[in-house]
Formats: structure tokens, C-alpha cells, sequence
């Protein structure tokens, strides 16, 4: 990581960590909303790794770029905190949805399809489809609400912000284990977006290419998935 006349500029760490940035900040976009633009990530993420290179002491490397994509995501958290990304409308969308999968895997014994989905909201499929790109800043996990009459959901509020973990603060082990079996019981193309996302790192565009489907039916698959988890989590 060193030149004949010393370290590295600044510019040269933007050319050869651009690549991490972009990669992290299509990966973020997959829980956030459609208004949300992936070139405003990009920016504010080459902000987090400029901030990276001024505070970094180690030696450069495989170290750097770990810590480089933890100020990454930490600098496009902060702005999406500031701008507020997650708007009551989109938390409204969800409740739907998740009442809707609740009340027909409740009348009829197993998962419903996507027709079904828009039946029971009694819209059309491609207004349900509309639905799910919309509400694609969903969060994943529901555990409590804590709230009264229209107020904000308190796990909602928590996952807000990145300081305070709801995986460590609400999650005991015996959700942890119900919320395996709930991806193991989810419809398999379903199943294998939430893997390849969460497991693997993958972006939206880069599972299209694996299952043959485009970028906006990827998020499509991932926020149904995600209100069916949190449909049979809020129920526990």
C-alpha cells in the first residue's frame, strides 16, 4: 500500500476502494425504500471511507478494508437516519400485508401465493407487486410492538438506529431458533434471496442473475419474504 514517495492519496484509495463502496451501498439498498437513489448512497459512502483513511493507524490491507467498510456503513446510516428513511406509510404497507398472510395461512393451513396475497388486500396482482417494491425498506425481524393506538412500533424505532442492536437486546436464543424454522419454512425462492442476501452479501442485482429474474422481482420476493417472517414472529 505504499508508493516510491510515501502512502497512497487520498485519491488513490477512492479509485481502489470505489468498488467496496458501490458494493455495500447496493447491498443497504435492498431495505430501503424506492425514493431512496444508490448514487446518494455511493456519495455518502465514499465520505465514510475518506473518513476511514484519515482515522486508520494499522498497517494497510486485508484489516483496512474491514475497518473501511464498517465507516461505509456507518456514514450511510447516519444520512439515512437524518433523512429519515423509513416513513409511517411504508410500516402501514407491511401491516398489511403481514395481516394478510396471517389470515390466510390461518383460514387455509399453508403459505399463500402471491394471487392469493392480492385477493385477500382485494387489489390486483400487479398493484401487489407495486406494494412489495414500495415497502421494500420493511426491517426484518418483528418482536414486540410496545406501541398504543397509531404510535411507532418501539422495535421499529430501535432498529433505527444502529448503536443499539435488536439482535442483541431483544433476541433470546428461542427466537433465534423460531426465526431459523420460519426461513426454513418459507417458499424456496424466497428462501434462497434471503440466503443469498444475508449469507452470502449478495446484492439485488447480482441474485437476478442467479435466479433469472430482474433486479425490481428480486425485492419483490424479499420484502414478501420478509412479512411473512415477521407475520408468524409477531404471533409468537
Amino acid at each position: 500500500m505504499y508508493t516510491a514517495t510515501g502512502i497512497k492519496s487520498k485519491e488513490d484509495f477512492v479509485d481502489e476502494f470505489s468498488p467496496l463502496v458501490k458494493r455495500i451501498a447496493y447491498h443497504m439498498m435492498a431495505k430501503l425504500p424506492a425514493s431512496v437513489q444508490v448514487d446518494d448512497l455511493i456519495q455518502v459512502g465514499m465520505i465514510g471511507l475518506l473518513d476511514a483513511v484519515s482515522r486508520y493507524e494499522g498497517s494497510y490491507g486485508r484489516q483496512f478494508e474491514s475497518y473501511a467498510a464498517q465507516r461505509i456503513r456507518g456514514s450511510i446510516l447516519d444520512e439515512l437516519r437524518d433523512a429519515d428513511w423509513l416513513p409511517r406509510s411504508v410500516r402501514k404497507k407491511m401491516r398489511q400485508i403481514e395481516a394478510a398472510v396471517n389470515t390466510l395461512e390461518q383460514r387455509n393451513g399453508c403459505a399463500p401465493n402471491e394471487q392469493d396475497l392480492a385477493d385477500e388486500l382485494k387489489i390486483s396482482l400487479d398493484e401487489y407487486h407495486s406494494t412489495l417494491q414500495s415497502a421494500r425498506g420493511a426491517q426484518l425481524i418483528y418482536y414486540e410492538d410496545f406501541q398504543q393506538d397509531d404510535e411507532e412500533p418501539f422495535l421499529d424505532r430501535l432498529l433505527a438506529d444502529d448503536k443499539n442492536n435488536p439482535l442483541d437486546a431483544l433476541v433470546d436464543e428461542n427466537l433465534r431458533t423460531l426465526l431459523v424454522q420460519a426461513i426454513e419454512n418459507l417458499p424456496p425462492r424466497e428462501k434462497m434471496v434471503m440466503g443469498m442476501h444475508y449469507e452470502q452479501e449478495m446484492n439485488l442485482r447480482e441474485i437476478g442473475e442467479v435466479l433469472g429474474v430482474s433486479e425490481s422481482r428480486v425485492c419483490q420476493l424479499h420484502t414478501q419474504a420478509v412479512a411473512r417472517l415477521r407475520s408468524r414472529l409477531r404471533n409468537l
